[in-house]
């Protein structure tokens, strides 16, 4: 068993939680947990406390009730109401981790609220592309779907009407492709999985972000809305000719912009820039929360032993930027694989001295075989 979702976890009080999970995880370290707590979002004080204190994460409802809003009812406020709940990442101190969905057995299928097939692909993209780690609903990828009214709801597709039995598995359907395509990019993309989010272009109508991790790189423009050319869009990506992996034709990039970006109704362009992976015998994660930064200064590990420097911070280890609230970063070791190190976190500010964490040594042991 790789993974848990739990059902209904505002039911019970978090410290149930913590020693289920600290019970579970003794047991099983690399098991996989999420909560489903339904409609939380992070305004929310009490499914805040569960996502970041209670060990395991959570069905994102805010994001997906926006993606709801913005592609399924088409509200006139569109891609602003994604954007809004993403500019609240930092209240999760794990926002990557988060569990990010467009429908669910509890609900109408995304479907029952917008048929367009194109609308959809938006959507399953987006979820596929964006900070978190998506979950599919079975059948989605076979627009899966039964408008049958019940109980005079608009939509219809009430229980059992979002949960009918499979009729097919088409593995040549549009969506399919899509997401077969959009899997394997998150495998090879590490920006995908862990990195960072910035919006750079935005109407009710044109979605455009990047997403970044080291020198990896994930640009996406999806568009809702009739057909639109953008003079000019900020990509961070490296001069030159770049595929689209959706549609397969090359776009090209100067001073990291892509000029006269040209989408028509419902199209999607996602480009993918991989740098080098990090490499080690073994790897560890780190992560550090709630420490507030300014722009230019960067959170670096520092530490006894080579791959962090040996104390001097000018050879530290560098962390990613996430969010307001999270840096984060593989750190490889080679040499001091087998052994226990002495390490801590610093801030390294422009012209002015390094600021050291004012704490006795956090220590680790390395493993001696290759973790992640």
């Amino acid at each position: 068993m790789d993974a848990l979702r739990v059902d209904t976890v505002k039911h019970m009080p978090i410290w149930f939680w913590q020693e289920f999970n600290a019970d579970i995880q003794t047991y099983r370290p690399d098991v996989f947990i999420f909560g489903e707590w339904i409609y939380n979002h992070p305004l929310n004080e009490r499914s805040l406390e569960f996502v970041n204190c209670s060990g395991m994460t959570i069905l994102d409802f805010g994001l997906a009730m926006a993606i709801r809003q913005a592609l399924g009812t088409m509200d006139e406020r569109g891609f602003y109401l994604v954007q809004d709940v993403l500019d609240l990442d930092d209240h999760y101190d794990s926002a990557t981790e988060l569990i990010t969905f467009i429908d669910n057995h509890d609900m109408h299928r995304f479907q029952s609220l917008n048929s367009d097939p194109g609308i959809l692909r938006l959507a399953v993209t987006l979820i596929m592309t964006s900070r978190g780690i998506p979950c599919l609903y079975y059948g989605t990828e076979q627009y899966l779907h039964d408008d049958t009214n019940a109980d005079g709801n608009p939509y219809g597709n009430n229980d059992p009407y979002n949960r009918p039995m499979m009729e097919r598995w088409d593995t040549e359907s549009e969506l399919y492709r899509d997401i077969r395509r959009l899997s394997g990019l998150r495998r090879l993309n590490p920006a995908v999985s862990m990195g960072s989010q910035w919006q750079k272009h935005i109407t009710p109508d044109v979605y455009c972000y990047v997403r970044r991790y080291r020198d990896s790189l994930l640009f996406v423009a999806m568009n809702r809305g009739e057909a639109v050319t953008l003079e000019a869009v900020a990509t961070e990506l490296p001069d030159g000719e770049h595929k689209d992996v959706m549609s397969l034709e090359n776009l090209t990039a100067h001073g990291g912009n892509l000029h006269n970006l040209h989408l028509d109704r419902h199209q999607i362009v996602v480009i993918s820039h991989v740098g080098d992976r990090v490499k080690g015998q073994t790897i560890v994660r780190a992560q550090l929360n709630g420490v507030h930064t300014q722009p230019g200064e960067r959170v670096v590990v520092t530490g006894d032993c080579p791959e962090l420097g040996n104390w001097d911070t000018s050879k530290a280890y560098p962390l990613e930027y996430i969010n307001a609230n999270t840096w984060f970063g593989e750190i490889p070791f080679d040499e001091s694989v087998g052994k226990a190190i002495a390490y801590k976190y610093a801030l390294l500010r422009e012209g002015k001295s390094p600021l050291r964490e004012n704490l006795v040594c956090r220590r680790w042991v390395i493993a001696s075989e290759r973790h992640r």
